[in-house]
């Protein structure tokens, strides 16, 4: 069933301020991290405003999700889902800096 323009702006409110929520960000701290205004963060979410291309491309990057999962409902499992890939990406920036931190120290021991 196709849905309304008013359906379609409502969801894309709805997931953009859940998946903000997610990443534990402020609608300040999304703003600043999407080049947007805190309005504009707090318009898109009240159903108030349209967003264009670029803006869908910096939130989707932002929230680290595909531009295409910003129109889609967000249930449980894909939240769940989403937690677990953020938290297998620090992971694995944390492993890669700990190993980094690590040679830096073993080479520097050895010049000593």
């Amino acid at each position: 069933m196709a849905k309304s323009q008013a359906q379609v702006k409502e969801l894309l409110a709805l997931n953009i301020k859940a998946l903000r929520k997610r990443c534990n960000f402020s609608q300040e701290k999304l703003a600043e991290v999407t080049s947007l205004s805190s309005q504009s963060i707090s318009d898109i979410e009240g159903c108030r405003t349209w967003v264009g291309d670029k803006t869908l491309e910096n939130l989707a990057k932002a929230l680290n999700v595909d531009i295409y999962q910003l129109f889609i409902p967000i249930n449980e499992n894909e939240s769940n889902d989403i937690l677990y890939n953020r938290l297998i990406k620090l992971r694995k920036e944390m492993k890669e800096d700990i190993d980094n931190r690590l040679n830096q120290f073993f080479l520097s021991e050895k010049s000593l």
